[in-house]
């Protein structure tokens, strides 16, 4: 028994192949490196959401896996900022408040833990991952440390989204305002 596919059904599986390609990458954080990001910025200016992490971090690798792949993660994170994904121990040259940074202790054929990027230290880290924000004109606003669900994320992103968090000058007005918070994810 021979099958054949006409020519207009050639073309009907080819777009919806063509469209389920494009949809599946698009449900992901568009991850760029920090040199990319202030450079978007200086044509369309928005705020940057950076990862910062290790490779031997496991709590960087339950992120990725657990709150990067959300969906409401991943579609408010690539709609309000550029996202930024920075191995601490990495080799980046990155160019920030016009310093550059490298990592000269960086050695190649180590295993596990690596020389730290001296950005990372720029940023006094209190350890892995970190989830940085940046105004959109690349002024550092605060590093959140550790390991967040979707949920413990969502108030950071939209806090910092919405510019609300230069209205929590106090303890007492964070508390209210994440005792308050209407979570969407």
């Amino acid at each position: 028994m021979e099958f054949k596919i006409s020519q207009s059904m050639k073309s009907i599986l080819f777009i919806c192949a063509f469209l389920f390609v494009g949809v599946s990458t698009a449900q992901e954080i568009q991850w760029m490196s920090m040199n990319e990001a202030l450079e978007a910025q200086k044509k369309n200016p928005k705020k940057i959401f950076m990862d910062v992490y290790t490779k031997w971090c496991g709590p960087c690798k339950l992120l990725d896996r657990n709150t990067f792949s959300d969906k409401s993660v991943i579609t408010f994170v690539n709609e309000n900022y550029y996202p930024v994904k920075f191995n601490a121990e990495g080799t980046d040259e990155i160019t920030f408040d016009g310093f550059t940074y490298t990592n000269p202790n960086y050695q190649p054929e180590r295993k596990g833990r690596n020389a730290t990027h001296f950005f990372a230290d720029a940023l006094r880290l209190q350890g892995y991952p970190s989830l940085v924000f940046f105004e959109d004109n690349g002024t550092l606003i605060q590093a959140v440390p550790g390991y967040k669900t979707p949920k413990e994320l969502e108030i950071y992103l939209t806090m910092i989204a919405n510019d609300d968090y230069k209205k929590l000058t106090t303890v007492d007005a964070w508390e209210t305002y994440r005792d308050n918070f209407k979570h969407n994810f």
